[in-house]
């Protein structure tokens, strides 16, 4: 792809007959844990996906090509690598801060109020998780007022422990540094946290950090890539409660 700039105008038994097992970073199944971060976009809510209509929906409109490629480099990232991404993209003179603001107004309009999808499984897992006494932590690239927003409006917040947001952070996924302090806030190694992720950013980041990667495909399957740094690729987090048992 070689998008260009443009400028907005307006508004052992058999093997071969068993699936493999997952993957993991240290060489085996270790089901110990004390607790699961999660991020938010894309696992909890179906948030991505809304959000990348709203950008095609514009793209269309002023006749940005390639859009959906760059937005799914985008996804796991924090606001500032998001722009910086964008302008790599498009080119310096790539009116983000515009496009940016349409595309939150009509999702805003679209979502607020308690009508953003919910990933099947949440509730479930979560109340698996409370009744296993294990902390619960989410690590999301999103700033931390939107954050709140959301998970109040999704009926949640109160069964996370600590919550550690974008703007909290200096460095944007796929670096470590969001899940090594939601380590941090909640007194737990790294080692002993699964993290459960949907974005390739994500996932990167968590594995850097050394926690526990699930993987839950959201916009993209799991590459060889994802696969080799989660210790699980599962198809929703009703999989992660039976993976975690």
């Amino acid at each position: 792809m070689q998008p260009k700039s443009y400028i907005l105008t307006g508004d052992n038994d058999d093997a071969s007959q068993k699936e493999p097992p997952p993957l993991t970073l240290i060489g085996e199944i270790v089901k110990d844990f004390k607790a699961v971060i999660f991020d938010m976009d894309g696992v909890i809510f179906d948030s991505e996906r809304c959000i990348m209509e709203t950008w095609i929906e514009l793209a269309e409109k002023y006749g940005i090509e390639g859009i959906e490629e760059v937005f799914l480099a985008c996804t796991g990232t924090n606001a500032a690598k998001t722009r910086q991404i964008c302008l790599d993209a498009y080119g310096e003179d790539f009116p983000y801060e515009q496009y940016e603001s349409e595309s939150m107004k009509m999702y805003h309009e679209r979502y607020d109020g308690g009508r953003l999808p919910i990933k099947p499984g949440v509730f479930e897992l979560l109340d698996y998780l409370k009744s296993i006494g294990v902390k619960i932590a989410l690590a999301s690239s999103t700033k931390r007022s939107s954050v709140e927003r959301m998970l109040t409006e999704g009926g949640m917040i109160d069964y996370f422990d600590r919550i550690v947001a974008g703007d909290m952070v200096t460095k944007s996924k796929p670096d470590p540094q969001i899940y090594l302090k939601a380590c941090e806030e909640i007194g737990v190694a790294p080692e002993d946290c699964y993290a459960i992720e949907d974005s390739y950013n994500g996932i990167r980041s968590a594995a850097a950090g050394k926690l526990r990667p699930i993987m839950i495909p959201d916009l993209r399957p799991a590459d060889d890539e994802m696969r080799k740094l989660s210790v699980a690729v599962l198809d929703t987090l009703n999989d992660v409660i039976d993976y975690l048992r």
